[in-house]
């Protein structure tokens, strides 16, 4: 009976050892909720939008077949490459501006404040703002910088100008200047969650080396915090370039962006030319980024 029951478990060996599965089949199963997840609301509109963006329309409705008019029109169209430059320029001095203010507001509070308390607290009263929407935030720029508007109104009490200045509101400058106030927050939490892993130690070794304080902020600090700021000039690019809401109010409608073109042509329900510019708008997003990961390696990061 013993040889019966010794037989019988090694012939079950080999069934028990089938069953196994290997650390990488279990990593993707463990990951096929995400991935379906992901498959279903991000992909999938995707490749609806492309597909779409081949179709025929006209006033009537939509026509599903396979034409480039409507990249043809969209790329061959100076308005459009005027606007596309319009959108750059308002992503390149969005950037700069919130790198360099988030860095410093980062910079304050991972090294010049001592208590983890008090970093944690000034932080959360940075986010206080995102309580509110969007538009609120941006639309409480209008009675400050209006013709008869806080700042206007102090200027001409103080003597400093005679009459209100125009370009205040309804302008490039109100655009940039609500894009700031909206998303500088999204460079200062990286760069400040970078800033947080720097070993102190370093600071001590090149003070000990002779290092003044920018030469260790020039050689040490923004080295190492690079990563921290490529994580928040990706979030900023791509929110400026989808932005069309502040465009549209802040300039008045004045200015225009890539997003506020493809809104208006989905409100004169042009539905396949707006998904021809949300196409080409990903592809130019999407080298941006990858251009910005060729750059700096984020992976340590994440």
């Amino acid at each position: 009976m013993a040889t019966i029951a010794a037989v019988t478990e090694d012939s079950k060996q080999p069934t028990r050892r089938a069953l196994r599965l290997s650390p990488s089949a279990i990593s993707y199963l463990q990951a096929a909720p995400l991935i379906a997840i992901l498959g279903f609301f991000f992909l999938l509109p995707i490749a609806m939008i492309a597909v779409v963006s081949f179709w025929d329309y006209d006033f009537a409705g939509l026509y599903p077949d396979f034409l480039t008019m409507n990249y043809t029109d969209t790329l061959g169209s100076w308005v459009t490459w005027k606007t596309y430059l319009n959108t750059l320029k308002f992503t390149a001095i969005v950037w700069a501006l919130t790198l360099v203010t988030g860095f410093w507001v980062a910079y304050f509070l991972a090294f010049h404040i001592r208590k983890t308390s008090t970093q944690m607290i000034l932080f959360l009263v940075c986010t206080v703002p995102f309580m509110t929407s969007n538009i609120i935030r941006m639309i409480s720029w209008i009675p400050v910088l209006g013709r008869n508007g806080l700042v206007n109104s102090a200027l001409i009490e103080m003597g400093v100008i005679p009459q209100p200045i125009e370009w205040l509101l309804y302008s490039d400058f109100a655009v940039v200047l609500a894009m700031v106030h909206l998303y500088t927050l999204f460079m200062v939490t990286p760069i400040f969650n970078t800033l947080m892993r720097i070993d102190r130690s370093l600071f001590e070794a090149a003070r000990d080396a002779g290092a003044s304080g920018w030469q260790v902020l020039w050689n040490v600090v923004i080295p190492l915090a690079k990563p921290g700021m490529a994580i928040g000039t990706i979030f900023v690019v791509t929110l400026v370039m989808a932005d069309f809401s502040t465009v549209q109010v802040m300039s008045g409608g004045q200015s225009a962006s890539v997003a506020l073109m493809m809104k208006n042509q989905m409100s004169l329900l042009q539905y396949p030319a707006a998904a021809a510019n949300a196409v080409v708008l990903l592809a130019v997003v999407l080298l941006m980024v990858a251009a910005i990961l060729r750059v700096v390696d984020i992976r340590k990061e994440l």
